[in-house]
């Protein structure tokens, strides 16, 4: 269900009921989200992937045994943003921690989006030219606990207060 512009608008950004803005409801169904994550020795990690949403979570399927499986295993906290490029951006920006659950051969919300961004017979020909014997893949979900929205017409971003300075750090 969508909520009114008008109700919408007056929500605070990290309200998971903009989840529900026709905003958000348009971007979860695009084809790319950025996923932003720390990787296993403190640095930042920006990488585009293909997405499914369920209605309740943001899924991605990756391969497993890789470098993001093992630095998402590590520190899961991650940041996901979901926008356009064309005209005035509108943005989707969600937040949380990703459960991370590793499966036997195709994940089955992988083919899902396979065959929407491919079409269903490339699709089909890609997901069974991988789908091979000791194939491993996983499932890594967000439930989201922090949602943003921005449209530069009704949402405009907030401006970003200063950083906290603590006594530890001498104020510098």
């Amino acid at each position: 269900m969508s909520l009114p512009n008008t109700e919408a608008a007056s929500l605070p950004q990290g309200d998971l009921k903009l989840l529900d803005t026709p905003l958000a409801q348009r971007l979860l169904v695009a084809p790319l989200a950025r996923l932003a994550y720390t990787s296993r020795d403190g640095t930042p990690r920006l990488i585009p992937v293909n997405f499914l949403w369920t209605g309740e979570e943001l899924v991605v399927g990756a391969f497993a045994g890789t470098y993001k499986i093992r630095d998402l295993r590590a520190r899961p906290d991650v940041a996901i943003c979901i926008d356009t490029a064309d005209g005035l951006p509108e943005v989707l920006m969600l937040r949380g921690k990703v459960t991370l659950m590793e499966v036997q051969g195709v994940l089955p919300e992988y083919a899902v989006i396979q065959r929407a961004g491919m079409g269903d017979e490339v699709g089909d020909a890609y997901l069974k030219a991988i789908d091979k014997p000791g194939l491993r893949m996983v499932r890594i979900g967000l439930r989201p606990t922090w949602v943003g929205v921005v449209d530069f017409q009704e949402r405009f971003p907030a401006r970003t207060p200063e950083p906290v300075r603590s006594a530890l750090s001498g104020g510098q």
